[in-house]
């Protein structure tokens, strides 16, 4: 199978891989979307998070269960949307529900003896069959990817924030997760704010809703929630610049949800929390029981999910799709490991 290998700085090619092998409760896949997210650090930094690796890239993907193991509840030609990560099913965190957060995470080559699968930038993947949700009748493989990282981080931390609608949303770095943060704010009925740098961007936010941009600083934030800060925040810039403008312009007894791992900030526990009874909440994705509810939420907004995918490319063209990320001149992009053009 073709899959996608970084070979240097701005360098990656497509190489051939083994077919990756089910077993222990784990499926086969074959890949129809593979959304980008944070991989395209990896291309121009050399920055590696989540489980990438050179010759390993991409955690999200929608396709069709091609291979099943015994005792499986899915069958082959099932439509399934892969929820991220490779957690064991086990621990606390994941009996809660909180799969993002698992305490021993599996290595998916381990588990199967093979030596691929364990990627989205690629023709088949394997994937636990508990963390494949089906595709609802009449949902194209699309718009189901991206209840993986296009919504799904924040649409998860504003279900454990409790936002309702109404409130106020400040969102921190609209990249791949953050701008799908203005489409799920908005379908809950709330107001957004966007704290952006990237014109093209910026543009993007506001045709997807998001009512007032900020670039980006406390003040511009407080004048336009009336002096108050906005209710909850949602950070995903990984940014301590970012970082800090969320911890300043939140409400008193607002929330805020850091939602990118890099960055580094101080905090002073007397001035930004306890006077002012602020929570900090670090999350990941949703819950494994709102992977249903997400997809109806998916459903029901059309236009915004068409607008926030900005690009669709075949997986040869994995090059200029980093580049279009690389100049915070994208939205949502899609990979389509089956075509040619």
């Amino acid at each position: 199978m073709k899959t996608v290998e970084i070979t240097g700085r701005r360098e990656v090619r497509l190489v051939d891989r083994p077919l990756p092998r089910i077993g222990a409760g784990y499926v086969l896949v074959k890949v129809h979307v593979a959304p980008m997210c944070n991989e395209y650090l990896a291309y121009t930094e050399g920055l590696y998070l989540e489980r990438n690796r050179p010759d390993s890239l991409g955690h999200e993907f929608a396709g069709e269960v091609v291979e099943a193991p015994p005792g499986s509840a899915l069958r082959p030609g099932d439509r399934v949307v892969a929820l991220c990560g490779f957690p064991c099913g086990r621990c606390e965190p994941c009996r809660r529900g909180y799969y993002s957060h698992c305490a021993q995470t599996e290595d998916p080559r381990k588990v199967t003896g093979g030596e691929s699968g364990e990627c989205g930038f690629a023709q088949y993947a394997v994937k636990a069959d508990w963390m494949l949700e089906p595709i609802p009748d009449g949902m194209s493989y699309e718009h189901a990817s991206l209840a993986c990282c296009a919504l799904g981080p924040t649409f998860g931390a504003m279900e454990r924030a409790r936002v309702p609608a109404g409130s106020t949303v400040l969102i921190t770095g609209l990249g791949a997760v953050g701008l799908g943060g203005v489409v799920a704010a908005r379908a809950r009925g709330a107001r957004v704010i966007g704290a952006v740098r990237s014109p093209y961007r910026a543009e993007l936010a506001r045709r997807l809703g998001c009512e007032v941009l900020v670039d980006p600083g406390p003040a511009d934030v407080l004048a336009a929630t009336g002096g108050r800060g906005a209710d909850c925040v949602l950070e995903c810039s990984g940014q301590a610049r970012y970082q800090r403008l969320a911890v300043d312009s939140v409400a008193r007894l607002g929330t805020v949800a850091f939602l990118a791992e890099p960055g580094r900030i101080e905090i002073s526990v007397d001035g930004d929390l306890v006077q002012r009874g602020v929570t900090l909440l670090g999350s990941l994705d949703i819950n494994r029981e709102d992977a249903r509810r997400l997809l109806q939420v998916i459903r029901s907004v059309p236009e915004q999910v068409d607008t926030l995918v900005t690009h669709r490319l075949p997986l040869s063209r994995i090059g200029e799709a980093f580049e279009a990320q690389a100049a915070y001149a994208s939205g949502k992009v899609l990979l389509y490991p089956w075509r040619d053009a």
